[in-house]
C-alpha cells in the first residue's frame, strides 16, 4: 500500500520540477510540510476555542490508518469554521462544547451535556428509505413524508424572512410525528416476536425488528429530530460535517495510510488551515503563506463581524 506522506511528497517534487525545473528531495518537502504545519498549530488551536462558542456546530468522525492501527479522526465545524483532530480512539470526541451540536445520533454524542443536540435528518431519512424497500412498513412512507414537509415548512419561512413557523403548522407536525412513531410501535407490538437463536443460550429482551427499533429511537429523540423545525438557525442535516471530511476519506483512498502518527497530526492542522480558509473566502495559498500570528488576527476580526451580524 503506498503511504500518504510519501505520496504527496513525490507529487510535489514532480510539481516542482515541472514548473520550476527545481529538483527538491522528498525528505526536504516533508521537512518543510511538518515546519509549516508545526507554525499554523497556533491557527488550528484558534479555531478550537472560537468552535466552543459557535451556536451551531458539527460533528462527525471517521477512522484513519497509521502505522497499521486504526485512530480516528475527529471533525469539529461550523458554515465558518472547521477543526480536524486527531484523537486516541473514536470515542476521544471533543468536550468543553456550548450551544447546538448537530451529530448522527452516535451515542457518546448524545452523552455530552451543557448542548442542545439536532440529529442529522438526511441518515434517519435513508434508514426510513430501506424500511420502505425491504420491509414494506407504511409508517416508514408517513415518516419520511413528514420530515419532508417539515423542511419544506421552514425554507418557506426562510424566505418569507418569518423567525419560525406558524404555531398551527408547528402543532400539526409534532402531532403526525407523535402519530407515526405510535403506529409503528403498535404495530411491531403486534407482530410475533422473533426467533432467539438456540445456540447462544443468552438471556433477556427478545431481538426487536429494524424498524422497532428505528420508531423507538426517533420517538426518543423526537426533539433533536424536529429541532431543525423548532428552531429555524438549526440545519436539516449534518451536511457540514461530513463534506469537511470527504476530502481526507478520498485522499486515505488514493494514499492509503499515514506512516507516522505526526504525519498525521500535520495533515490535520494543515487540512484546518485550508478549510477554515475556503470558508471565509480566503486565497488557500495566501493563507498558507501569511503569517500565522497575522492569520489569527484576520480570523479574530471576521469572526467578530460575523458574531455582530447575527445579533444584528
Amino acid at each position: 500500500m503506498r503511504r500518504f506522506e510519501s505520496g504527496l511528497q513525490a507529487f510535489l517534487t514532480r510539481i516542482f520540477s515541472d514548473l520550476y525545473k527545481i529538483r527538491i528531495a522528498p525528505a526536504t518537502l516533508a521537512s518543510l510540510i511538518a515546519k509549516k504545519a508545526d507554525s499554523l498549530r497556533i491557527f488550528a488551536d484558534r479555531v478550537r476555542e472560537l468552535l466552543s462558542g459557535v451556536a451551531v456546530k458539527h460533528l462527525d468522525e471517521t477512522g484513519f490508518r497509521i502505522a497499521g492501527k486504526t485512530p480516528w479522526l475527529h471533525m469539529l465545524c461550523s458554515t465558518s469554521l472547521s477543526h480536524l483532530r486527531l484523537g486516541t480512539g473514536r470515542g476521544d470526541i471533543p468536550s468543553g462544547l456550548a450551544g447546538t451540536i448537530i451529530h448522527d445520533c452516535w451515542p457518546p454524542y448524545l452523552a455530552l451535556e451543557a448542548v442542545e443536540h439536532g440529529l442529522c435528518n438526511a441518515h434517519l431519512l435513508r434508514e426510513l428509505q430501506a424500511i420502505i424497500d425491504h420491509d414494506k412498513e407504511p409508517w416508514a412512507a408517513d415518516m419520511k413524508d413528514l420530515l419532508s414537509d417539515a423542511l419544506t415548512l421552514t425554507q418557506i419561512a426562510h424566505d418569507q424572512g418569518k423567525p419560525a413557523v406558524s404555531p398551527e403548522q408547528a402543532h400539526q407536525i409534532h402531532q403526525r410525528f407523535d402519530a407515526c412513531c405510535d403506529q409503528a410501535i403498535k404495530f411491531h407490538e403486534g407482530l410475533p416476536p422473533l426467533a432467539r437463536p438456540t445456540k447462544t443460550g443468552k438471556r433477556g429482551r427478545p431481538k426487536r425488528r429494524t424498524g422497532h427499533n428505528l420508531a423507538r429511537r426517533m420517538q426518543t429523540h423526537k426533539a433533536a429530530i424536529l429541532l431543525f423545525f423548532d428552531d429555524l438557525n438549526v440545519p436539516f442535516t449534518n451536511n457540514e460535517a461530513e463534506r469537511d471530511l470527504r476530502m481526507t476519506k478520498v485522499r486515505q483512498k488514493v494514499s492509503g495510510s499515514f506512516r507516522t502518527e505526526t504525519g498525521a497530526e500535520n495533515y490535520c492542522i494543515l487540512r484546518t488551515v485550508v478549510e477554515t480558509a475556503r470558508k471565509q473566502s480566503w486565497d488557500v495559498l495566501r493563507a498558507l503563506s501569511t503569517s500565522p500570528v497575522q492569520l489569527v488576527r484576520e480570523l479574530n476580526t471576521l469572526h467578530q463581524i460575523q458574531l455582530d451580524s447575527v445579533a444584528g
